[in-house]
């Protein structure tokens, strides 16, 4: 059985004599997109604790849940010496350690049958590795309703290795259709439509790029803002057989534009 203990070992010899304890957060996320966002909250959130469980150890093999059990490594983190105390609790001093920074977020074992049991001696308890996931990944397709990417989301899935997101770009170069790019600073939306080669894939990757696409409004925001694109959420509204033709696409695209209002409110110009 491939274990944790002998993968951290194969990366460093720093954990070996010393006290260490494993760690699996709660909050269990069917998205692994979701269980690694929102990171420097995790690490706040993570130096803070009801009670000293990290008591009596020099580091901490830390691991966020997923579902049936399954936990994704976060990183291996020196404790200091004394917590401070605080209204709630403990505050500790805890710094990652960059020795295994290659396996964060890419590491996934089986906790085992004990969920409850959050906190135990690393040395221990043995964690078989379910898989290493490719290095870029982003998290499995979600299907094109389910289909809801933030920008650095996408920037991170074009400028992935090909291999690590390959069903991403399978589904998505093979319909055309209608999608939507929502603002979240403002709410305000634009309506777009991809047709031709790789469709849905190629127009998003032209975002992911110069983040405007060099659509009039979008980019005339990024004039003003350069980091205007960072609030874009990328969605699908409506998928059409990669053959359908680009007048019947862009019929469908102009039918959503009237419904959602997006050139009287949004950020449609025509």
């Amino acid at each position: 059985m491939l274990t944790l203990q002998k993968i951290l070992n194969s990366q460093s010899t720093l954990l070996e004599g010393k006290r260490v304890k494993l760690v699996r957060h709660a909050g269990v996320s069917e998205q692994y997109r979701e269980a690694i966002k929102d990171k420097a909250e995790f690490l706040e959130r993570q130096k803070r604790q009801g009670r000293d469980v990290f008591h009596g150890c020099d580091y901490i093999v830390s691991f966020r849940g997923l579902e049936h059990g399954r936990s994704l490594f976060a990183g291996v983190f020196a404790v200091g010496k004394t917590p401070k105390p605080v209204k709630d609790g403990f505050l500790y001093d805890l710094k990652k350690i960059d020795d295994f920074e290659d396996l964060s977020d890419r590491l996934v074992i089986d906790w085992g049958g004990s969920k409850r049991n959050w906190v135990q001696w690393y040395h221990k308890q043995p964690k078989e590795v379910v898989e290493i996931l490719p290095r870029g990944y982003i998290g499995a397709f979600p299907g094109y309703r389910d289909c809801v990417l933030e920008f650095n989301d996408l920037k991170a899935l074009v400028e992935s290795p090909p291999e690590s997101n390959r069903e991403w770009k399978q589904h998505l170069s093979a319909v055309s259709g209608v999608y939507l790019i929502l603002d979240t600073e403002t709410g305000k939306h634009y309506v777009g439509s991809a047709s031709g080669e790789e469709r849905i894939w190629q127009r998003w990757k032209n975002y992911a790029s110069n983040g405007h696409g060099n659509n009039k409004e979008l980019l005339a925001l990024f004039k003003k803002n350069p980091a205007s694109s960072q609030k874009f959420r990328f969605s699908i509204l409506e998928t059409m057989a990669g053959s359908a033709a680009e007048k019947e696409v862009k019929e469908v695209e102009s039918l959503y534009k009237k419904k959602l209002g997006s050139r009287m409110h949004g950020l449609n110009s025509n």
